[in-house]
């Protein structure tokens, strides 16, 4: 186990009392009707953590839809499971975003809800997203707060994650393009980050 892992497996059982407050809970409702997702579809929740999203997430893929929650750390996938293992929607692994074992073209989205920045090698990651997802099939990467106030916030840390920095809108632009993405915007602003973009055939 590395020492991210075991940073983010330290941190599960109290996740939930640190950052799932109301606040958040309103903003994700208004948030996640942005992601364009829509009813029956197949969506890979990347970094679920103790997932929080997947309500939501349920929720925009409706009773016919699927939500597949991954995460590297084995606790916040417990968690997890703890919550919304009674779904039949919605299933569990433990697994590494850069090192998936999904068929290609399994998924309708994948949603990167507070995980960018923590990617060790985005490019490899980056390259199991757009394996993973099917044709124009939209990559989702979002944060609670801007980039600005997420790299400022980390750099505090004293911890593992205090070089996990959230590129500038044209950096990610760049990284997305060379990554075979297309049709990407963004929005970043103060407490609010969402990024979409779209698998091309290339």
């Amino acid at each position: 186990m590395t020492n991210r892992q075991s940073f983010f497996n330290e941190l599960a059982k109290t996740w939930d009392i640190r950052f799932q407050t109301q606040e958040l809970i309103n903003f994700l409702e208004t948030l996640v009707p942005m992601f364009g997702l829509r009813d029956e579809q197949k969506v890979l929740d990347a970094g679920t953590g103790t997932g929080i999203l997947i309500p939501f997430l349920l929720r925009a893929v409706g009773p016919s839809g699927q939500v597949v929650a991954i995460d590297f750390a084995n606790k916040m996938i417990k968690v997890s499971r703890s919550k919304y293992g009674h779904s039949p929607n919605v299933s569990f692994a433990v697994q590494n975003i850069e090192q998936m074992d999904y068929p290609s073209e399994s998924f309708d989205a994948v949603v990167c809800f507070g995980l960018f920045p923590h990617l060790e090698n985005r490019v490899e990651a980056l390259r199991q997203i757009k394996r993973v997802l099917k044709l124009e099939a939209r990559l989702i990467i979002a944060h609670a707060h801007s980039s600005e106030e997420i790299n400022a916030y980390h750099k505090k840390s004293a911890s593992v994650v205090a070089q996990d920095m959230l590129p500038k809108s044209s950096e990610m632009r760049r990284i997305l393009k060379q990554a075979g993405f297309f049709r990407i915007t963004i929005t970043d602003e103060p407490g609010c980050y969402l990024c979409v973009s779209f698998k091309s055939s290339n």
